[in-house]
């Protein structure tokens, strides 16, 4: 499950947001400036993180995506999967350069289980750019360039078929 839906991920197409593809309700989800994970607790009783991988990686693994950051040699690389009451509901991919791994900004190495948005939106330097949203087979998603204190990181969201998005969609969910 974890390696298909991270191939998913790295797979998105991206568009604009303006494209006839995104239905209201599916930009309400994608455009969502405030943190997912408290979004995805309004439709559960626990929000779970089950890291898949962690650790540096050069520039040429972290792919096209390199483009959107500033070019360094390393960059720490967070995958995980965001569980709704212990049901993947979100494939999560950070990338983080490693000057960015200075400061407050080093518990980024250290979050562990705790999902990213309980530690971003806990700070008052949280910044962002852009969100993006994307589209890999039927499944949807999303990059955002994210600052913390300035300093960039960049984060990629698909959500799985499970997310309380895709219930939306069909007139089924409570949002």
């Amino acid at each position: 499950m974890a390696d298909n839906a991270l191939v998913q991920l790295r797979a998105l197409d991206w568009l604009p947001a303006s494209s006839p593809l995104l239905s209201a309700p599916l930009l309400d989800w994608l455009m969502e400036e405030d943190s997912m994970t408290q979004r995805f607790e309004r439709h559960c009783q626990q929000v779970t993180v089950k890291v898949v991988q962690e650790g540096f990686i050069t520039a040429e693994e972290v792919g096209d995506d390199v483009a959107l950051l500033p070019h360094e040699s390393r960059y720490w690389l967070r995958e995980i999967l965001l569980c709704g009451d212990g049901e993947p509901w979100l494939a999560g991919r950070t990338i983080v350069p490693e000057s960015t791994l200075n400061g407050p900004e080093q518990m980024l190495q250290q979050l562990g289980t705790r999902p990213l948005g309980r530690y971003l939106f806990a700070s008052s330097t949280l910044t962002r750019d852009f969100i993006e949203p994307g589209k890999s087979g039927e499944l949807w998603g999303r990059r955002s360039l994210l600052r913390l204190s300035g300093k960039p990181l960049l984060l990629t969201e698909l959500f799985l078929p499970p997310a309380p998005l895709y219930a939306s969609l069909t007139g089924t969910g409570d949002e």
